[in-house]
């Protein structure tokens, strides 16, 4: 998934890209090739700053990233305003090659609509001067007044033949035309079947599908596209960063006050967290501290030489440790409590001839 997402940030970021480079140069057309390695170089920089302050956004200086991040911003409207040129520009080359094919079917149609004017007057004038004749042969009732409507119409045969005759001279122009028309028109419906889908749309938005009301819809369908294009490579960008980072730490779970992100509070284990202590502390805390109250006192007493009448040997002092216990508490209480020390065998024989000589215990008991 982290890779797909890349690439599909990576190629929304070059097509984007191309579309900008190519409306910036179309908007600056004195400096093409200098425009076109500008615009290359700021999208590949802008791509490269996005990863760069998303992953040090914790460790950079603020004003770094403040700089950085505005950067980012600005890079991204100028994108769009190439993408802006870009498609602008494509809509003006196919609307200038439909204008002309247009106009000339416009001028036929003015013409064809001044011959039917043409011979729309004329008519008028023929009906007037039947109407002058109808008349006279109404307001008469004898041969006089239909003498009179006959004279009347004869005086206007040659008025009434020269309006038939233009009559029949724009019916021929309106022919011709039309034969002239017809293929001109056929290809302004071939090239005007590209702007059908537009068309449609403003008609759905504006209620008309007029020339103007069509460039204001592919207008607006532009800036849709400069809303969602740039920008959402931006941000795929940073999702695909956001997804090889969280790859990086793939098994170690992420904990967040103390609980695991991504578990429900049911979920959630006991966890020891690790503290940090300092060193003087720890060796605080490796100390024992016991109260004095409870420190047994050994006191020793000396030891004492008993001599044996029966045998004049000497016997080994005993020696005794006197004990003292105090016991905490409201009510002390002190006990004393005499413990034997281990009997030690004497070192010399006191009572032997060789007083000064070590004693040695021999199998014969000689010395």
């Amino acid at each position: 998934m982290i890779y797909l997402t890349f690439l599909s940030a990576f190629a929304l970021s070059a097509c984007a890209a191309f579309y900008s480079v190519i409306g910036l140069a179309a908007i600056f057309p004195g400096s093409y090739w200098p425009i076109i390695v500008m615009g290359s170089v700021l999208e590949a920089s802008k791509l490269v700053t996005t990863s760069w302050v998303y992953r040090n956004w914790k460790t950079a200086p603020r004003i770094m990233k403040y700089y950085l991040t505005t950067a980012i911003a600005i890079l991204m409207l100028i994108t769009s305003m190439g993408i802006f040129g870009y498609l602008s520009k494509a809509h003006l080359e196919h609307s200038t090659d439909v204008g002309p094919v247009a106009d000339k079917v416009a001028i036929l149609d003015e013409k064809i609509k001044t011959e039917r004017d043409n011979i729309e007057a004329n008519r008028k004038q023929l009906k007037q001067m039947d109407e002058a004749v109808d008349q006279v042969m109404g307001r008469s009732q004898d041969e006089k007044g239909a003498d009179k409507a006959v004279a009347i119409r004869r005086s206007q045969q040659k008025e009434r033949g020269r309006l038939l005759g233009e009559i029949s001279t724009s019916q021929q122009k309106i022919s011709v035309l039309s034969d002239e028309r017809a293929p001109i028109a056929n290809e302004l419906r071939k090239a005007e079947s590209d702007f059908g889908p537009i068309k449609y749309v403003a008609e759905l938005i504006y209620g008309s599908g007029e020339r103007d009301i069509i460039d204001k819809a592919v207008r607006l369908v532009i800036m849709l596209i400069m809303v969602v294009f740039d920008p959402l490579a931006v941000l795929l960008l940073i999702a695909a960063n956001m997804s090889m980072k969280e790859e990086e730490v793939e098994g170690k779970p992420i904990i967040k006050n103390g609980e695991i992100v991504g578990l429900s509070t049911k979920e959630q284990p006991n966890l020891d967290i690790p503290v940090f202590v300092p060193q003087k502390a720890k060796e605080e805390d490796d100390k024992v501290h016991v109260q004095k109250e409870n420190i047994a006192e050994i006191r020793e007493e000396p030891a004492q030489i008993v001599i044996d009448e029966a045998s004049g040997e000497t016997i080994p002092p005993i020696t005794t440790k006197r004990v003292e216990h105090h016991a905490p508490g409201i009510f002390s209480e002190h006990h004393e409590v005499e413990e034997p020390v281990k009997k030690l065998e004497p070192k010399y024989d006191y009572d032997a001839e060789y007083a000064f000589k070590e004693k040695k215990k021999l199998d014969g008991g000689d010395f």
